[in-house]
């Protein structure tokens, strides 16, 4: 029994390695500038080894970028245990902490969105959760404010492509940027967003 389940962890652990040696080569190089052969040679194993893993650059590619947007989803989990303004705003925060820290994978995310299928479908998955977070958290129903939250989402990824492109503002600024906008939205959606305790109402 200890054999098998030895060999699995192993092979997930290899997998995760590709996946974090992927990140990095699609993100410093562009998709057709590098061959399986050459991944294969940087991560020190045969490319026999990489196809048993990834049958196709593409399947690798997509794997790469499927992998980074788990953990920005994973690092925008509401906490329940916070009132919904601020799990809201905690949320909105961890979204950007992640961008500062991976602002090249995160441009290469939205360009490959634009031309993979596969990536598009990362892409809307983690919108349409984010949108069923929103409204869950704040108790909205309609329609209008579902489009007004989506809309917003693709506001917020303009707004975070110009401030990685220039720089120009700190994290802070644009958190509030985007909570602002998101208000305004909602408010002409008909939807008050929840005051966080202690703010200015």
């Amino acid at each position: 029994m200890s054999g098998p389940a030895y060999t699995r962890l192993e092979n997930d652990e290899r997998r995760r390695r590709l996946l974090e040696l992927g990140a990095d080569l699609f993100t410093r190089n562009a998709y057709d500038e590098i061959s399986m052969a050459q991944i294969a040679r940087e991560a020190g194993i045969s490319k026999a080894l990489l196809y048993h893993y990834f049958p196709s650059k593409q399947d690798y590619f997509v794997a790469t970028l499927a992998s980074g947007a788990e953990e920005l989803r994973r690092r925008v989990e509401p906490d329940p245990e916070l009132p919904p303004a601020e799990a809201l705003t905690a949320a909105i925060d961890a979204y950007l902490a992640w961008i500062e820290d991976n602002s090249e994978a995160y441009e290469k995310l939205l360009q490959s969105a634009a031309t993979v299928p596969e990536v598009r479908e990362i892409v809307e998955g983690v919108r349409a959760t984010t949108v069923d977070r929103i409204l869950a958290g704040i108790g909205a129903t309609t329609p209008v404010a579902r489009t007004a939250v989506r809309g917003w989402l693709w506001f917020m990824d303009g707004a975070c492509l110009d401030w990685i492109a220039h720089r120009d503002l700190d994290r802070g600024q644009v958190l509030g940027l985007l909570l602002g906008t998101l208000g305004g939205a909602l408010m002409a959606a008909g939807v008050q967003l929840p005051v966080t305790e202690g703010s200015d109402p």
